[in-house]
């Protein structure tokens, strides 16, 4: 029978892996609110939000993204917006390696 501590020592480094990439952004962002920014890039890796701006300042470029982190911490969605109306939404999951997979 294997030693439980083994076992204990050969899964802590993932979980603690997955538990630092799923809250660190989650961290600095509050759930539920909404953040503007002039470009969204889902294909980085890691996925970093960029600079957020206020409403103001993004409202007057002709496209724009309001990203709002799910209540989990473990999702984002994304709203695209074609001079100041809404054009397009999509739901993306963050991955334990700060990426994002669209859902």
């Amino acid at each position: 029978m294997p030693d439980p501590r083994q076992i204990l020592a050969a899964f802590l480094p993932l979980v603690l892996a997955q538990a630092a990439g799923a809250g660190m952004l989650a961290d600095r962002y509050t759930p539920g609110a909404s953040y503007y920014f002039d470009h969204f890039d889902p294909g980085q890796k890691p996925w970093e939000p960029g600079q957020n701006l206020n409403i103001e300042e993004v409202f007057k470029n002709y496209q724009y993204y309001e990203i709002v982190f799910d209540r989990d911490g473990k999702g984002i969605t994304v709203y695209r917006y074609l001079r100041g109306s809404k054009e397009v939404s999509e739901q993306y999951q963050l991955l334990p390696d700060d990426s994002l997979r669209k859902k």
